[in-house]
């Protein structure tokens, strides 16, 4: 099979591409044909020697296939979840190694779920460990529910653009942030409100919020603190809380808290329904070919992606 290999942390220039024999699969495990791969901006961070190369305590020495978001068709199974020809969705492994960046990828049964059929493989690779971050925690740990008032940072993004359609399925009131330029496309997946924030004061243009998801710095987590209401809740998904500002955050009554997003196949059958319902869809803005990956990296690096980048096999 062709697969992506990373010689060593650095540039798009480092990934090599390789003929190597499928991966064997262990009890509980699938061998799934990849049909789609989603790009997501750990994957820069770890092609750069941060990210996961610290979760894992990877060898810059050594080669590995980078990559977590699949979708494709399950060939040989080891798991009673799954037989051969099912079509299959997941983010595999994280924070380990996936290895997705492949023709085929070996992946634990329990991280998977079935594609809604009505999904194409794209959509459905581009809600993966995108949708997951923004489930996991507006779900499991925020418990948004009907009425709550919920802040969304960067919210056209991959994780900002499914957040805001997940606090609205629970009936959230939505505020999200993100450019002027994207004022239409965040207000498009069900924001109530948009704030741009290059020209607005966060302080100025909201107030009483139940929760916000934050996806910035601690100087946007200390803004942020100022319009949550006490006994309201803040959730980092890309800092860490600093002390100061857990001090700030306990003196007001707020609760904060960092997290990282986990392979989990119960909360990726959630997803798989939301899709097939229509109350997330995944906006891809980008598609490349598997030849192209260093030029997904690149669009992702940008910064300007709005929704997902996808590579398809």
């Amino acid at each position: 099979m062709k697969a992506i290999f990373l010689k060593t942390p650095g540039a798009v220039e480092n990934f090599i591409y390789k003929e190597v024999p499928q991966p064997s699969i262990t009890a509980d495990e699938v061998l799934v044909k990849v049909e789609s791969i989603s790009i997501n901006p750990i994957d820069i961070k770890t092609r750069k020697g941060l990210g996961v190369y610290i979760y894992a305590n990877l060898d810059p020495a050594k080669e590995y296939i980078l990559g977590w978001d699949i979708s494709g068709i399950v060939i040989q199974s080891n798991s009673p979840l799954f037989i051969a020809g099912d079509e299959v969705f997941g983010m595999v492994n994280f924070p380990g190694l996936g290895a997705a960046y492949a023709e085929f990828v070996a992946a634990p049964a329990a991280h998977l779920a079935k594609k809604p059929a009505g999904i194409s493989h794209p959509q459905a690779a581009g809600a993966t460990l995108a949708a997951l971050t923004a489930w996991q925690n507006l779900v499991n740990r925020a418990h948004i529910k009907s009425g709550d008032r919920v802040s969304i940072h960067a919210a056209a993004g991959g994780v900002g653009h499914f957040a805001v359609q997940i606090a609205k399925h629970f009936g959230a009131y939505v505020i999200g942030t993100s450019s002027a330029a994207n004022k239409d496309f965040v207000l498009s997946v069900g924001a109530d409100e948009h704030i741009d924030y290059k020209t607005q004061t966060l302080s100025e243009s909201v107030e009483n919020v139940d929760f916000v998801l934050e996806c910035l710095d601690n100087q946007s987590i200390l803004n942020s603190l100022q319009v949550i209401r006490p006994g309201g809740s803040l959730i980092s998904i890309l800092t860490n809380i600093s002390p100061e500002v857990q001090v700030q955050a306990d003196a007001m009554s707020i609760q904060t808290a960092y997290t990282s997003v986990t392979s989990n196949g119960a909360d990726m059958k959630h997803i798989a329904e939301l899709l097939s319902s229509g109350a997330i869809k995944s906006h891809i803005s980008k598609e490349f070919s598997f030849d192209q990956m260093a030029e997904a990296h690149n669009q992702i690096e940008s910064g300007r992606t709005v929704g997902k980048v996808i590579v398809n096999l």
